[in-house]
């Protein structure tokens, strides 16, 4: 598949979210002492960053790519709340699945960060499970949403957060297996086994080392026979493993491959794994070949590394670097 057309398969198609959100805050500034209170750095503020994150950037990695994402979660009735709305609107995406909470706090991300370096992240949230009131809101809107509107794929962000539990993961995988609408999830181990016939399985290595407490290597044979193993967990169609350097395996049918990375100036690896997803659920809802999207989200992945900070893909970039490295 080549040429500047590829990627208007993606426009038109809708891809609902179903996941943690969160508020990514990002404090840039100059360290050139130490503190006298502590063997600490004192940074000068210089700016403040506000930026959607969780299954926030999955949404607008979709919107990036000409998808329509409609996004499903739970904030706080907070200020971070509000700026995350607030956020929300800007980027042009829909707020009717966002549903707030009076009990929860809105997952706040504070990084700060000093001449390009990571120094310190600060964490705000609540984890504890949603209410059944809470539940049962989230599934009047899937429910309603997908009764009457057409829903090309159906993605779960779950950041073990609270938000999703065995009881809703179930139920929404079975509304979506009805309705032959593809499923993907980007896991957490806690609710492994209730993602069983989920469409695309996508974790990380260490995720699938941690799952099934083996020590799976970076090379086809043993990454397929962790693939295999994890279909007698899942009965999963696809499984789709992020390598980090090593690019992106991917399996179907009994058949893997590892699609390798290009050179890249990696600076920061934060959203990289929701780009990817983004790019697995939109190819997979266009009716694309594997192996165009396992290559899309090999490129994917790595543009995005190369920003400071969470960010979504550049499409046009996209398109630039799979001529240059597939056309």
């Amino acid at each position: 598949m080549k040429g500047k057309n590829m990627l208007k398969e993606f426009e038109g198609k809708r891809i609902l979210i179903l996941g943690d959100i969160m508020l990514d805050r990002y404090l840039y500034g100059d360290v050139d002492r130490i503190s006298p209170e502590a063997p600490v750095p004192v940074m000068d503020l210089r700016q403040i960053d506000n930026r959607l994150g969780g299954a926030a950037n999955v949404a607008i990695n979709l919107k990036a790519l000409g998808v329509t994402p409609v996004l499903c979660g739970m904030i706080g009735d907070d200020g971070e709340g509000k700026m995350l709305m607030h956020e929300m609107k800007v980027a042009g995406l829909m707020t009717e699945g966002v549903l707030v909470s009076k009990d929860r706090r809105t997952t706040l991300k504070t990084r700060v960060i000093a001449h390009g370096q990571h120094l310190l992240r600060v964490d705000s949230e609540d984890r504890f499970p949603s209410t059944p009131d809470e539940k049962a809101r989230l599934k009047q809107f899937l429910g309603q949403l997908l009764e009457s509107s057409e829903i090309d794929a159906f993605i779960f962000q779950d950041y073990n957060k609270g938000l999703l539990d065995g009881e809703l993961i179930e139920w929404a995988v079975e509304q979506c297996l009805e309705k032959d609408i593809p499923t993907l999830v980007d896991p957490k181990k806690e609710h492994l086994r209730s993602y069983r016939g989920i469409t695309l399985f996508k974790p990380n290595l260490k995720e699938v080392n941690d799952l099934l407490g083996i020590n799976v290597a970076a090379e086809v044979r043993s990454l397929r026979e962790a693939a295999i193993a994890l279909r007698e967990i899942l009965d999963q169609d696809i499984t789709f493993i992020t390598l980090g350097k090593d690019g992106i395996f991917y399996e179907k049918d009994g058949e893997g491959y590892i699609e390798p990375t290009i050179p890249r100036n990696i600076v920061d690896v934060c959203g990289a794994g929701d780009t990817v997803l983004s790019i697995a659920a939109a190819g997979l809802a266009a009716g694309m070949d594997m192996h165009v999207i396992a290559s899309l989200a090999n490129l994917a992945g790595g543009q995005v590394c190369e920003k400071v900070g969470v960010v979504s893909v550049e499409k046009e970039k996209l398109l630039e670097d799979y001529s240059k490295n597939k056309g």
